[in-house]
C-alpha cells in the first residue's frame, strides 16, 4: 500500500525524528536527564500528560509507595507526543 506524502508531511516527519534522536542521544551520554516530573505538566500540558496516563499510553515511575516522588521517562514521553505531531500532520 503507498501512501502519497506532501512536502510539509514528510519534512514534519523527519524534522520530528530528527529531534527525538537527539534527544536520545543527549539522554545516553548524561547532558539530559533520563526522567521528567513536575516539567512534564509545563513542557506538554498538564491536559495532555493526563490524557495519556488515562489511556496508559504513558507510564510514571514512582520511588516508593502512596506520598513518594513520581516520574516520566523523557525518551518515553517524547516519542509519544512527537508521534502525535506526526499523526496530526497526516
Amino acid at each position: 500500500m503507498e501512501i502519497p506524502l506532501t512536502t510539509l508531511q514528510l519534512r514534519t516527519i523527519v524534522r520530528e525524528a530528527a529531534e527525538l534522536g537527539a534527544i536520545i542521544a543527549l539522554v545516553r551520554t548524561g547532558k539530559l536527564p533520563s526522567y521528567l516530573n513536575r516539567e512534564a505538566y509545563r513542557r506538554y500540558g498538564r491536559r495532555t500528560i493526563e490524557q495519556l496516563l488515562a489511556k496508559g499510553e504513558l507510564g510514571i515511575r514512582s520511588d516508593g509507595n502512596h506520598s513518594a516522588a513520581w516520574r516520566i521517562d523523557r525518551i518515553e514521553i517524547e516519542a509519544i507526543v512527537r508521534g502525535l505531531e506526526i499523526w496530526r500532520q497526516l
